[in-house]
């Protein structure tokens, strides 16, 4: 292989030579309307990589998030996460709604803010249920939420603030401070119109109803400081609190306190001797195969009467 280089005239030809191929192989594409302009290093997305520990986070906080719904639903909402998707937060927010529920908070960590967006029909869905009513709601054109709908939206907000705090454990521990709410997509004092936001969709499933979409959006710029972080495959998904449903109902079954009783015997008296009963008097009690153990008034034992270290106490002998 040659180590010669080019000289300046040789260098000056080739630069000729390319310019003049382009002339003649580019097509004139500057009237199309698919065509618009680009600069190199514009919107480099590559830092962020794949967003794989991102999708892990929505994976697990589309977990945690149905024991939020469920208490208002009492139903368990089937919750899809779908993949990141970047775009300028005016565009973002021409996909929307005018009227939605916009809730603007901070993570202290990162020094940057997050929107959770809610469709106002949902909104409404969760208010009757919690109050006893059908999940079944008919779409209604509106412009606000009434009291008991705010304060629905609070509790919410709340529960879901949890569950993202606790799907960021594993990647980095972070804390969300509520700083506003909103309803109008185009007052909302997030990020400026042209700034890029990672858009994190969810799709809620309620049985015989529409689905419906929950979003948390993240500004780009805010993200970047953790790059390396979101682009890493390695995850420990371990942590204490991300259980699901069913866990935390057998836990809370299994905590649930019995009362035990023992019943020695049932002695039948008639009623005349039932009124000349005085004090001093003794009533036969006859055990037969042993003392009878009720759990709640509900005969589950048979045991014999005994002592353990002074105390009286029962053996259990048969399950009845």
């Amino acid at each position: 292989m040659s180590s010669r280089k080019l000289s300046s005239e040789e260098v000056e030809a080739l630069m000729d030579g390319l310019k003049s191929s382009a002339h003649d192989v580019l097509a004139d594409v500057s009237s199309s309307a698919d065509v618009r302009s680009f600069q190199f290093g514009q919107d480099d997305l590559s830092l962020m990589g794949d967003y794989y520990a991102l999708r892990l986070i929505n994976e697990r906080f589309a977990r945690l998030a149905r024991s939020v719904f469920l208490p208002m639903l009492r139903v368990q909402p089937r919750i899809t996460p779908f993949p990141p998707e970047v775009k300028s937060f005016d565009e973002y927010c021409e996909s929307i709604d005018s009227f939605m529920n916009l809730n603007i908070s901070r993570m202290e960590e990162l020094r940057g803010p997050m929107l959770l967006t809610v469709g106002p029909k949902f909104i409404s869905t969760l208010t009757a249920s919690y109050y006893g009513g059908s999940i079944f709601q008919a779409d209604q054109k509106r412009t606000e939420f009434t009291s008991t709908e705010e304060r629905v939206i609070e509790i919410v907000h709340r529960g879901l603030s949890e569950a993202l705090t606790l799907a960021w454990t594993d990647l980095m521990p972070i804390n969300i401070t509520h700083q506003g709410r909103e309803v109008n997509p185009q007052f909302a004092s997030f990020v400026d119109g042209t700034e890029l936001v990672i858009i994190c969709s969810f799709l809620i499933q309620l049985p015989d109803s529409e689905a419906v979409n929950l979003d948390v959006v993240y500004p780009l710029q805010t993200l970047k400081p953790i790059a390396s972080q979101l682009r890493s495959r390695v995850q420990s998904d371990g942590g204490d609190d991300d259980v699901t449903w069913r866990e935390k109902m057998e836990r809370a079954i299994l905590d649930i306190p019995l009362n035990i009783t023992a019943l020695l015997g049932e002695p039948a008296l008639s009623m005349g001797q039932l009124i000349r009963l005085k004090e001093g008097d003794v009533v036969p009690v006859q055990i037969n195969e042993g003392v009878e153990v009720r759990v709640e008034d509900n005969a589950m034992f048979v045991a014999e009467m005994g002592e353990v270290a002074g105390q009286v106490a029962v053996s259990l002998t048969k399950r009845i």
